[in-house]
C-alpha cells in the first residue's frame, strides 16, 4: 500500500480508501453485503494496508456505519492508525425498505433529519458516533449542499462540532464548485473551520470536475477524494456487459444514461485496448488514471470480492505513459452536469 497527505493536512490516508456503501444489509438494496461478509472484506482491506474507510449514515439506513464499527472492535482495527469518514444531509430511515435517498425535503418523514440545519448536523453526528462504536470522526463530510438553510448556520454548526472533539476534520461531496467555494469563503470570513477534503464524481467517463472544482482544489491543497472511478463498474467491463448492481441501482441509471452511451462506450473501448496492451485488468487502467491526477489524494473504491480488492491494489503498480493517457482521454465529450 501507498499513503499520501489528505490535501495540505497533517492526515495521512491510503491511496485507495475503502467505499463501505455496499456493506450493512441486502434489505436495503439488493447488491449491499450482509454484515458477516461485510466484517471479512473490511477486515482483509485492513489487513493489506488500507487505513482510509469511507461510509455514510444514509448507506443502508445507518447499517454500514454498523457493520464498519463491528469490524473495528472485532478485529481490534487500530483507532490511530486508521481514518474514518462518514457523511451526513439525508435522512435515515427506521424501515430498512424504505431508500432515505429517494425521499423529497417536504416528506414528512423526513422533517429536522435531512440537510445540513445546525440541529441535524448535531443529531447526526451523535447518531453516527453511537453506531460506529468511536469517540470521534476523522472525516466529516456533508453529503450535499442545502439550499434551504443559511451557509453561515451550517458552516457555524460544522466549525462547533470539530471545537467539540467529535470530529477532526471536515469535507463535502457533489455539489458545484461555486457552492463549494462560497461555504469555504464563509468559513475564512469568520474564522471557522474549513472544508479540507472534497469527494466527488471524477472518472475516464465524467470529467466535468476539471473545469473548475480541481482548479480550485489544486490551488487550495485541498484533498480530491473521488467516487466511482470506475463509474459504478463500467470502466471495469467491457461496453455493453452489466453487473447486479447495474440493473437495480437507479443512480447508476440516472448518472451513465443512454445519451452518453456512444461515447461511453467509445472511452470504455479504449480503457480495453490498454489494459489488453499492459497484461491488468482494465479496472486498473481506469483507476490508475484517476489517481495519476495531482489534487487526488485517495480514490473510493467500492469492494465486494476479494479479488477486487487484489486488483485495486495492484493497482498503485501501474504506470501509464503519456502516450496512454492521451489515449484514453482522446475520446471525451463535455457533457451534462450530473445533477446535485
Amino acid at each position: 500500500m501507498e499513503y499520501t497527505r489528505l490535501g495540505n493536512t497533517g492526515l495521512t490516508v491510503s491511496k485507495i480508501a475503502l467505499g463501505c456503501m455496499s456493506y450493512g444489509s441486502s434489505q436495503w438494496a439488493s447488491w449491499v453485503k450482509d454484515e458477516d461478509e461485510s466484517l471479512e472484506l473490511i477486515k482483509k482491506a485492513y489487513d493489506q494496508g488500507i487505513n482510509f474507510f469511507d461510509t455514510a449514515d444514509a448507506y443502508a439506513n445507518g447499517a454500514s456505519e454498523k457493520v464498519l464499527g463491528a469490524a473495528i472492535k472485532k478485529f481490534n482495527l487500530a483507532r490511530s492508525r486508521i481514518v474514518v469518514a462518514t457523511k451526513l444531509f439525508f435522512p435515515v430511515m427506521d424501515d430498512m425498505n424504505v431508500n432515505g435517498f429517494t425521499l423529497g425535503p417536504n416528506d414528512p418523514r423526513t422533517v429536522n433529519a435531512r440537510g445540513l440545519s445546525r440541529k441535524h448536523i448535531f443529531d447526526a453526528v451523535d447518531a453516527s458516533l453511537e453506531r460506529l462504536g468511536l469517540e470521534y470522526i476523522d472525516l466529516l463530510y456533508i453529503h450535499r449542499f442545502d439550499k434551504t438553510t443559511p451557509i453561515e448556520e451550517t458552516m457555524e454548526a460544522l466549525h462547533d462540532i470539530v471545537k467539540s472533539g467529535k470530529v477532526r476534520y471536515i469535507g463535502a461531496s457533489s455539489m458545484y464548485a461555486w457552492q463549494f467555494v462560497r461555504m469555504n469563503a464563509v468559513a475564512e470570513k469568520n474564522g471557522w473551520t474549513q472544508f479540507k477534503a472534497m469527494q466527488n464524481l471524477y472518472n475516464l467517463i465524467y470529467r466535468e470536475e476539471e473545469r473548475e472544482m480541481i482548479p480550485y482544489l489544486i490551488d487550495q491543497g485541498i484533498g480530491q477524494v473521488p467516487w466511482s472511478p470506475l463509474a459504478r463498474g463500467l470502466l471495469a467491463r467491457p461496453a455493453g456487459e452489466t453487473s447486479q448492481r447495474h440493473q437495480v441501482d437507479h443512480a447508476v441509471r440516472s448518472y451513465f444514461d443512454e445519451k452518453s452511451a456512444e461515447n461511453d462506450a467509445a472511452i470504455i473501448t479504449r480503457v480495453a485496448e490498454v489494459a489488453d496492451k499492459k497484461n491488468v485488468p482494465m479496472s486498473q487502467v481506469a483507476l490508475a488514471w484517476v489517481l495519476k491526477n495531482p489534487a487526488v489524494s485517495s480514490a473510493i473504491v467500492g469492494i465486494s470480492k476479494e479479488s477486487h480488492l487484489m486488483d485495486a491494489i495492484a493497482t498503485l503498480k501501474v504506470k501509464l505513459t503519456d502516450e496512454e493517457v492521451a489515449l484514453l482521454e482522446e475520446p471525451y465529450m463535455p457533457r451534462h452536469l450530473i445533477p446535485m
